[in-house]
Order: structure tokens, then sequence, then C-alpha cells
């Protein structure tokens, strides 16, 4: 049964408790960041449970990944349609499940499966500038914030957990956390940003795209 997930929000499990909190993301030159909702937040620890796999789509449109990120369970599959008319090559090299779905056409679906958790980091071999990301949890208790910063975690059973907290120009930043029966205090994450560099990757072979003579 596919899992209806939206931003700073999980599943309602059947049993336990709502943990929330706030997530600051600090950005050079004290600049107010517009992406922190591109964050991820996710509990690990023995009550953790696992979340079931499902399938979700990441589009080609106007030489983007739309969404640019998505958060699956573990074993979850992301189809890729082809909404441009022109071609695409979507590419990984992760190690957690590097893939290469080949060039293909507008109208055409290709599709991966994602067994392993982890960051996936996923590409096109034709454009330089599309740039998507597949976090793959091993449980269900995960969540992104709201462009406010604010996220919640529904169904939270009592327990010792680590929160995770992650976002792609930032070091994760992990916290114990300790969940009651009554729940927990709000928690507040901070996020550092200051430090990113943008540094182009490469193509599906190692080699710079400037390198080669563009075809679309």
């Amino acid at each position: 049964m596919a899992l209806a997930i939206s931003a700073g929000k999980v599943p309602l499990l059947a049993q336990g408790v709502t943990v929330t909190g706030q997530v600051t993301l600090l950005d050079k030159g004290d600049r107010p960041p517009s992406d922190v909702g591109q964050a991820v937040l996710w509990l690990s620890g023995d009550q953790a449970p696992a979340g079931a796999p499902t399938t979700v789509e990441i589009a080609t449109e106007d030489k983007q990944f739309v969404p640019r990120l998505i958060v699956v369970p573990r074993g979850s599959t992301v189809a890729f349609p082809n909404h441009d008319p022109f071609n695409h090559n979507v590419f990984s090299v992760s190690p957690e499940d590097p893939f290469d779905l080949g060039l293909y056409g507008r109208g055409t679906t290709k599709s991966v499966r994602f067994d392993r958790a982890g960051v996936i980091k996923v590409y096109c071999n034709v454009h330089a500038s599309m740039r998507g990301l597949v976090v793959v949890q091993g449980t269900l208790l995960y969540a992104q914030p709201g462009a406010d910063g604010s996220f919640r975690m529904d169904g939270v059973r009592p327990g010792d957990y680590i929160l995770h907290a992650w976002h792609e120009r930032a070091p994760e930043v992990t916290t114990p956390l300790k969940v009651t029966d009554s729940g927990t205090a709000p928690v507040a994450v901070t996020l550092d940003a200051r430090g990113y560099r943008f540094v182009q990757h490469k193509d599906k072979n190692g080699r710079s795209y400037s390198d080669r003579s563009r075809r679309y």
C-alpha cells in the first residue's frame, strides 16, 4: 500500500505520540535560506518501525527533476517519466544504489528500486544542470519541515531514539531523544550551511560536461 507523505509530516501510525520541532538553517552572510524545506529528519532506534515500500515519481520537466527531492522507505520504486520533448539519461553513481537508465525520450518512463538506505544523488548525463535527490529511509519515522522550518512526526512510540537532521548543503546533525508516554518537548535543530560550496558533478563516465559537444 502506498504511503501518503507530505511536507513536515509522516503517515499516522496506530500508536504513539507526536514529536514536533523547528529546523534552523544557517546560511552565508546570515541570509535567510529559501530551502529549509529540503531538509530531512528521521528517528533511528529499536522502537523505529520500518516503512512499507511504495512507488513514487520524479519527472523530468524543463530540464529539471520534479520534485527535486523525495524521501521514500527502503525497497521503494521511483519512476522517472520524461515529459520533455527531448531525450534524457537519468543516472546515479551513489554507492548505495548506482544505476543508469540510458537515453530515452518523451512519453517514456523508466524505474529504479532502492533497497539500501542512504542519499542517492540523481543526475542527467545530457544536461549538467539537472540534480535530484532520493533519500531512502530504513524507518517510517521521518519528516521534512515546512517553509518555516517546523516539522512533526506522528505515531512515535515511547523509547530512546537518535534524531537525525540532514540537508544537502549542511553536515548531518544527530541528537539523542527520549520519548515518553506524554511525548517530548519541541526539538530545536540547527543545520549549518555556511561552509557549503557548489561543485559541478561529472557525467556518468566521470568526465566534465564542458568537454563534450551539446546535443540537446
